[in-house]
């Protein structure tokens, strides 16, 4: 059995120790590595010993000349005494004060971990007060959960414009929706995202807004949402997304597919933790629109009551 076999980490080459060509990645990687080491006053020979690996393939790898596995990383982050993450380079360990602050959360509640981020927002200045918050109503949820329908409902039931977020986004851009991803790609379809949240809370101190079913998986954007605006989040089933996009027009064959519900489902559980940090929630597959319209103003005069 081979050194890579035992180890996971590959040999370097003899004589590429100072290969110009070295793969950026593996060498900042070295360099955490060897950072993290000396902070712990780990000789490399203890290290590797206390990693399980040889001597020569943990220099390799402080090198940045040794490609090493991921069951071998997180070997290293152990002997290291730190997380996979923190190896890795995550934002959140760039420096001590990070590292403290992730300490005090590590652990917490769902619950706490809210009050930290509102206590943050409020402490930098980057959210509204009550008044301000209640002013702006978003609603939040996938494609298929009603937004536009009901949003419209809603702003024509309390007096206030209506802004559909999607709409905004392709008058910035010049184009559809699909094209800015076909011709730009994602990242600048969620620049466009986050410029269009900020005009409309720039210039509507009262607004109803349904906004894009993705906009949970950009962090910033969603804080922005968070601070500004009182979020609702219109739940429903899977099979009710799914049918009523087919009922809008949606000829796309992914309508009959099996794997497509599948899909659905996966994407709709994975954001449900996002889409639950509304202030509100209402299901809409449990009623029919005079009857959820109703129960949604019902819910925001009981929210706006409650907060003053």
């Amino acid at each position: 059995m081979n050194d890579r076999d035992v180890t996971g980490l590959e040999p370097a080459p003899a004589g590429t120790v100072a290969d110009p060509g070295k793969n950026p990645l593996l060498v900042a990687l070295g360099e955490r590595v060897r950072t993290l080491r000396a902070s712990r006053g780990l000789t490399r020979k203890a290290a590797a010993v206390a990693a399980d690996v040889s001597e020569r393939h943990f220099a390799n790898l402080e090198y940045g000349i040794g490609n090493a596995s991921i069951l071998v990383l997180q070997q290293v982050a152990g002997a290291l005494r730190c997380s996979l993450a923190e190896l890795l380079g995550d934002v959140t360990t760039g420096s001590p004060e990070w590292l403290m602050i992730r300490h005090i959360l590590e652990g917490r509640s769902e619950a706490d971990l809210r009050r930290a981020r509102l206590l943050l927002s409020q402490a930098f200045g980057s959210a509204d007060d009550g008044a301000g918050r209640r002013g702006r109503i978003a609603l939040i949820g996938l494609r298929g959960a009603g937004k536009s329908t009901l949003g419209q409902m809603l702003a024509d039931a309390l007096d206030l414009p209506f802004v559909e977020l999607s709409r905004e986004i392709e008058k910035m851009a010049g184009c559809s929706i699909r094209e800015i991803y076909d011709l730009y790609g994602a990242s600048a379809y969620r620049r466009y995202e986050r410029r269009a949240i900020d005009e409309v809370i720039a210039t509507s101190p009262d607004v109803v807004i349904a906004t894009p079913g993705g906009i949970v998986s950009d962090p910033a954007t969603f804080n922005q949402l968070l601070a500004h605006c009182t979020t609702v989040w219109l739940r429903a089933d899977a099979e009710d997304h799914m049918g009523r996009v087919a009922a809008q027009g949606d000829t796309r064959p992914m309508a009959a597919s099996r794997e497509a519900m599948e899909d659905l489902k996966r994407i709709l559980a994975g954001r449900a933790a996002f889409y639950a940090k509304a202030d509100l929630t209402l299901d809409t597959s449990r009623q029919g629109l005079d009857e959820t319209i109703q129960e949604l103003v019902r819910l925001l005069a009981a929210a706006v009551a409650v907060g003053r």
